[in-house]
């Protein structure tokens, strides 16, 4: 009778081993085969894997590669833990192996991983939703790449929402990428920061104006593990959330009557609406 193993779909994060989950580390010191991929993820990782782990470097095999692990896997119930970059739901080509892997019966299940883009907004130190600036966050990648990109997801049109706005993979063509987000309606004085190997120990975050994205990026020789943060948040000042004003009130807490009147009015003012 066919024995049935398990796959789990780590995201190992940024790249730093220290910003795994304490699950992400749980899973990776169970597993019987850990498959990570040296071009993506930091060897520190590995470090929680079993003495007795059989690890393989990915970095060289298509799907076809991995392939007969995940066949062995579910012939002799193994649990093999399979690491990600970041986390497994952005660019991971994770749903191909979930297909594969159910094909095969073999239960999955996938652990969550932090994201670049959260780090990198960590590491400069800025909150990428800011009341009255941005309140939406765009994750997206430069079109024309090897990756076709769907019909209405092209970055100029993202760009026309004027809010916080991450991109990845579009560090090659960082010219085209500037061209993109300024044609969308970014002004050229918009911030931008440029972030390679995020919370790796040779990280290069710098900031500059989008007008200066090209030429920052051509001088640092960057064109992979490269990040753009862009927007009007990462720098915006003077802002105030509601959430611990002394005028709203949740179900831990009371306004208080003068500040609450006070936010009333101020949003009136602003929207012709009374208190959401």
């Amino acid at each position: 009778m066919t024995t049935t193993g398990k796959v789990w779909f780590v995201g190992a994060g940024p790249g730093a081993a220290d910003l795994l989950t304490l699950r992400a580390a749980r899973v990776i010191g169970a597993a019987d085969v850990v498959i990570w991929a040296a071009s993506l993820v930091h060897v520190d990782v590995l470090a929680h894997a079993r003495a007795d782990a059989e690890i393989v470097d990915s970095s060289q095999l298509p799907i076809e590669g991995v392939l007969p692990l995940y066949r062995r896997a579910a012939a002799e119930g193994l649990t093999v833990a399979r690491i990600h970059s970041g986390d497994p739901a952005l660019w991971g080509a994770v749903q191909e192996q979930l297909d594969l892997c159910r094909a095969l019966d073999l239960a999955v299940e996938i652990v969550p991983g932090v994201s670049s883009f959260t780090a990198v907004a960590a590491i400069v130190g800025r909150e990428l939703t800011i009341p009255e600036v941005a309140q939406s966050v765009i994750l997206t990648r430069l079109e024309g790449g090897k990756t076709p990109m769907p019909p209405g997801e092209r970055v100029r049109d993202f760009a026309r929402h004027g809010t916080t706005m991450a991109l990845f993979l579009s560090a090659a063509r960082s010219g085209q990428a500037q061209a993109e987000l300024l044609a969308g309606g970014y002004p050229p004085d918009t911030p931008v920061v440029v972030a390679y190997q995020a919370t790796w120990p040779d990280e290069l975050v710098v900031r500059c104006a989008l007008a200066d994205l090209e030429a920052t990026v051509k001088e640092h020789r960057l064109w992979k593990h490269t990040l753009f943060l862009v927007g009007p948040a990462l720098a915006a000042t003077g802002t105030r959330s509601h959430l611990y004003h002394p005028g709203h009130f949740h179900t831990f807490r009371r306004a208080e009557p003068a500040a609450r009147a006070e936010l009333r009015r101020a949003r009136a003012a602003g929207s012709g609406d009374g208190p959401r």
